[in-house]
């Protein structure tokens, strides 16, 4: 008698077994499926992990109850939802091409999909914007970039993206057109979000190209600014004098936008490839195969754990943090008014 053979499963298999119109299940073989869920679960891991280290950071230590650490714990806030509330149900959905979930659920979850990502980039473009103040206009930071004023950035962050996603998933705009198409595959256990032309574009555009764009063109104005900035100091005798009581400020500032700009640049590689499909598809009819679509999805995803580590490589404080979360010193009574800078008593 032979044995089953384990690597190339039988090639007919559905979502629900007793469901007539059942969706057909992917058909993996064991190697593939353990290979992705061994990444998936690992990057949801980390994804927790990491943006908890920057929350609790954040909220627990003084020191860094600034504006722009504000923006920061919000965005880290928005990525933890994502791994607690989005990923995990995206990930069985992607490994066995079924939902579970329910209708109902199915939307909800589409919603908070399309809100947290939009979230994420409207937090990004407000950083920037505080970064623009913070190297070109340093005498007024202080002054314009205040506590009431990260308040209405996070207001229009947070509820711009909720009006967005629930009003469009619910309202089913984006698939007005393309009813023929969602009939054609309609089956119990198909969870999928599809825009049609009008909205593939539009969608895109109000998530992802409009925002980013701001944000690429404020931070090319903040390098040039700061590289007129160098060389003045270089050339002017009266700035020179000037330049030791400046330059722990302007050093740090300068590290700042740069660990910034790098997390708005991985954020742009992330999501690109997804929101190019997104407004492509419609045009090619759908054709775009279930593969690629996930790949491109969790790499967007990916950039939601790349945040923290990218913080771990070039902010100190998050290194120090992590080692007093690690080892408990957070629990000491005097430990949220700790220094978490070098040279800073």
């Amino acid at each position: 008698m032979n044995s089953p053979d384990l690597w190339n499963p039988p090639e007919t298999q559905f979502c629900f077994a007793m469901v007539n119109n059942s969706c057909p299940r992917n058909v993996r073989s064991v190697l593939s499926v353990t290979a992705m869920y061994t990444v998936m679960i690992g990057a949801i891991v980390m994804t927790i992990l990491g943006n908890m280290v920057v929350i609790i950071a954040i909220t627990h230590f003084k020191q860094l109850h600034t504006p722009t650490n504000f923006l920061i714990l919000s965005m880290a806030t928005t990525d933890f939802l994502l791994s607690c509330v989005v990923m995990p149900f995206s990930m069985i959905r992607s490994i066995e091409s079924c939902w579970y979930f329910g209708d109902i659920f199915c939307k909800v979850h589409s919603c908070c999909d399309i809100m947290l990502c939009t979230t994420s980039i409207f937090h990004l473009c407000f950083i920037s914007v505080d970064r623009y103040y913070a190297v070109c206009d340093p005498l007024h930071y202080v002054t314009k970039i205040t506590v009431p004023v990260i308040e209405v950035f996070l207001l229009i962050s947070w509820s711009i993206p909720i009006f967005f996603a629930f009003g469009l998933v619910f309202s089913e705009l984006n698939i007005i057109g393309a009813e023929d198409f969602v009939a054609a595959i309609d089956c119990t256990g198909l969870c999928m979000l599809i825009f049609n032309k009008l909205w593939g574009v539009l969608a895109s555009f109000i998530a992802f190209f409009l925002p980013g764009t701001v944000m690429v063109g404020i931070y090319i104005h903040i390098f040039t600014v700061a590289r007129k900035h160098t060389k003045q100091i270089s050339t002017d005798p009266t700035m020179k004098q000037m330049e030791s009581k400046m330059k722990v400020s302007s050093k740090r500032e300068s590290k700042a936008t740069k660990t910034l700009s790098i997390v708005m640049g991985v954020f742009v590689l992330c999501w690109l490839p997804f929101f190019l499909l997104t407004i492509t598809d419609p045009f090619i009819n759908f054709t775009t195969p279930e593969d690629l679509y996930n790949i491109f999805l969790w790499l967007g995803y990916f950039n939601s754990t790349f945040n923290p580590l990218i913080y771990g490589m070039f902010y100190p404080w998050f290194r120090k943090a992590l080692k007093m979360i690690v080892t408990g010193k957070i629990f000491r009574s005097d430990s949220s008014t700790l220094s978490l800078f070098p040279g800073h008593a």
